[in-house]
Formats: structure tokens, C-alpha cells, sequence
């Protein structure tokens, strides 16, 4: 483990920034991902001098990248932090056999990650099923690789199961909630402290923390880093309006991301990076399934991104 358990629940309480990994046609700019770890780490604005913490996720992509560029995107993440921040996996856990082969990578590697969370499950499955599985799947990744776990909480029939898992197992240290706020006070009221519930919806995160969430998500701040950095420098000293004044200057940017069932939400950071002409950022060309936003779509992007790239 590079970093103590107490320690990480409260480096968790932060930013967790999720940055998109770039593409050059069909193939991902693994220079331009590491330009991109670079901006994140330079670019800390946390209060008290907090480690960034960078995870390889949703966003990234991982949905619709293979193994081998998994392992290396996580490989040129480690080199570039150097020994600082914090650093997560997001693991699809379908199927098991291979998400435990994918752990055993990534646990071997130079910095391995500090975390590993594991995104929702799909398929048919049903919840005491979840329970049973991760809670044996958690034993044995951290008793070969030191493994410790977030849950990607989704599914509000999970709930029960999910809050059992966490209180159970000392291998998952918390969740990130993906529903919706009502969802954070079950979780809060059940766990401890040595569990941590945090906001995993995107930097409009402050009525969450009004109702115990610790640390959100962000997809933009690969794009905006003070921004979000400021938003949770605001909510750990409970100046909850400070927070939604910068929340509301950023509100239109998630407002594209969420629309039409997060259609955007990679592509729109995206076209964020390449229409405001970051020198230091690298957007690229389109994923896997993420074609670049539509004109109108882009204009829109383009008058927000006037207005709050100083945030950058």
C-alpha cells in the first residue's frame, strides 16, 4: 500500500479528477494522456496543500479499452504523478476472471493504484448475489494484492445489499453514488467512519455534501481544475454558498454533459479542451462511440468556454 487507509478516506474527500484519454483517430495519444496527468498535477488548487487525486474511469473510457491500453494508460498516470497523489483504477467487473487478471496488472506495476473502483455491474445478476461474490472477489484480490475497493453504487434495488457489502467487508472502504442525492443519507446514516460515501454525479456536488457526501467526481476538471478544486475547497469548510457560486459558472458545461442521458459526457469535455485552445491539455479527435459534438452542440461549448476558462 503506498498510502494508510485513514490517510486515503480523507484524500478521497477531494476532487477526484477523472480526466478523458485522448484519441488520434483510432488510437489513443498516450502523449497526450500524459500531457493531460501533467495539467492535473501542476494545476492543484486543493486547499492545505491536498494531493490531487487522478482516476483512470468512466469518462476515460475504460468501458471501450482494452486490457493492454488499460494497463499502460495506468502505467504513464503513475510515472507522471511521481510518487504524489492519489491514484485509482476503475475495474468493470465483467467478467470476474478477467477483472482479477486485470488487478494482478495493474497491482505489479511500478505505482499501482491506491484504489480500485469497481464500476457497476451488468448483465443478469441479482443482489445477494453481488453481495456474496464481491465480498469473496475483495478477500482475495486484497489478500494477493493489497486491494482496496469502491463501489459504483446504480441500481437504487442494490441499495441494501450494497451498504451490507461496505459495512462487512474491510476491503471496500466506501461508494460513489450515481443515482441521485436522496441515495447519499441511507448511505451516510449506515456507515461509519472508516467508510467514505462520496458524490459521484459530476461538480454540481454541494446539495450532496449538505447531506454528508465527501469528495465528487469531476469530469471537467481536466478542463476547469480551479473550479472544481474550489468547489470542494468550499464544501470542506461548509461554505456551502461559496460552492454553488462557482457551481452556477459551471453549471452550463455539466448541463451538456447530462443532456439526453449523458450523451456528451466524454465529448463535451472534449470539444471544451479543443475549442478553447489549451496548450497544456490535449482533447484529440473522438472515442470509441464518442464522435465529436454536433456544430450547434459546439457552439454552445464554445460561448461557455469563453466565459470560465480562466478557470483553467
Amino acid at each position: 500500500m503506498t498510502i494508510d487507509t485513514p490517510a486515503l478516506l480523507d484524500g478521497l474527500n477531494s476532487v477526484i479528477g477523472i480526466p478523458l484519454i485522448p484519441f488520434a483517430g483510432a488510437s489513443i495519444d498516450f502523449a497526450g494522456h500524459a500531457k493531460n496527468i501533467d495539467y492535473l498535477m501542476r494545476n492543484n488548487h486543493l486547499s492545505e496543500g491536498r494531493p490531487r487525486v487522478i482516476s483512470i474511469a468512466g469518462t476515460s473510457l475504460v468501458h471501450h479499452v482494452g486490457y493492454d491500453d488499460q494497463v499502460k494508460l495506468l502505467e504513464i498516470a503513475g510515472e507522471r504523478m511521481d510518487g504524489a497523489g492519489i491514484l485509482m483504477a476503475a475495474v468493470v467487473p465483467n467478467p470476474l476472471p478477467a477483472a482479477a487478471d486485470l488487478i494482478a496488472r495493474l497491482a505489479a506495476l511500478p505505482r499501482p493504484p491506491d484504489v480500485y473502483l469497481i464500476m457497476p455491474l451488468s448483465g443478469t445478476y441479482g443482489p445477494l448475489g453481488l453481495y456474496d461474490t464481491l465480498m469473496a472477489f475483495a478477500e482475495r484480490q486484497a489478500r494477493e494484492h493489497g486491494a482496496r475497493f469502491l463501489y459504483y453504487y446504480r441500481r437504487t434495488r442494490d441499495r441494501e445489499m450494497i451498504i451490507r457489502l461496505i459495512q462487512d467487508s474491510p476491503h471496500f472502504i466506501g461508494v460513489k453514488i450515481g443515482t441521485d442525492e436522496d441515495d447519499v443519507p441511507p448511505f451516510t446514516e449506515a456507515l461509519d467512519e472508516s467508510k467514505i460515501v462520496i458524490w459521484g454525479i459530476g461538480d454540481r456536488s454541494t446539495a450532496a455534501a449538505e447531506t454528508g457526501a465527501k469528495g465528487h467526481t469531476s469530469g471537467i476538471n481536466i478542463v476547469v481544475a480551479r473550479a472544481s478544486d474550489e468547489i470542494n475547497n468550499a464544501q470542506r469548510r461548509a461554505d456551502y454558498d461559496a460552492a454553488r457560486q462557482v457551481e452556477a459558472k459551471i453549471s452550463p458545461l455539466e448541463d451538456i454533459r447530462f443532456m439526453e442521458e449523458r450523451a456528451y459526457n466524454y465529448s463535451a469535455v472534449m470539444e471544451a479542451i479543443n475549442c478553447s485552445g489549451f496548450a497544456d491539455v490535449v482533447g484529440g479527435t473522438g472515442g470509441p462511440f464518442n464522435p465529436r459534438v454536433p456544430a450547434h452542440i459546439a457552439r454552445r461549448i464554445e460561448r461557455i468556454m469563453a466565459a470560465i476558462k480562466h478557470y483553467h
